[in-house]
């Protein structure tokens, strides 16, 4: 299979799409303005077709959002912005003591060329934790316990990680996809 390009300048991201995909990774070095929405596809769909707008080349991207039961889905695709506002702390601090820590993480992932775009989503539930746990990973991974495990994502390794997670989801059908291309 080709290298592929992937339209970040988070090289945690591209580590992990190689890992899942199998195959070279390449990344951008810019970045573009991001539309903001609460509907991930709109998020992707508008970021793959800037930057296919900007490399002339296949690109894919990928947004990742977060919603928390308690808060009727939100921050959603504002997870990010969130974060950067009030860290791990502040959105654990947000669902309450004794709030619902139900979760959904999602990704989204468009992959756009001359003429195609295709979408691809992996979901995964679970709950937030009552506190940060683990040191691997990043954004929100010590605070996201996956259904199924009793662990956060930054308590696992990648190859661990990668048997939950949405990303690896998407990634997943992406890869299956890119296979038939």
């Amino acid at each position: 299979m080709r290298k592929v390009l992937f339209g970040t300048t988070n090289l945690n991201k591209v580590k992990e799409a190689s890992e899942i995909l199998g195959v070279d990774v390449g990344s951008v070095n810019f970045e573009i303005d991001e539309v903001q929405s609460l509907d991930p596809v709109i998020v992707a769909t508008k970021k793959s077709r800037a930057y296919f707008e900007k490399t002339k080349r296949a690109v894919f991207v990928e947004d990742v959002s977060l919603s928390f039961d308690q808060l009727n889905g939100l921050p959603g695709t504002y997870i990010n912005d969130f974060a950067k506002a009030i860290g791990n702390q502040g959105l654990i601090k947000c669902i309450g003591k004794n709030g619902a820590r139900g979760a959904e993480a999602k990704v989204t992932i468009v992959y756009k060329d001359k003429a195609i775009e295709k979408i691809f989503v992996g979901r995964v539930k679970g709950i937030i934790a009552k506190k940060e746990k683990g040191s691997n990973g990043f954004g929100w991974d010590s605070i996201f316990i996956p259904e199924g495990s009793k662990k956060t994502f930054a308590q696992m390794s990648l190859t661990e990680k990668n048997k939950y997670s949405m990303r690896a989801i998407a990634f997943k059908k992406f890869h299956n996809w890119l296979k038939k291309k």
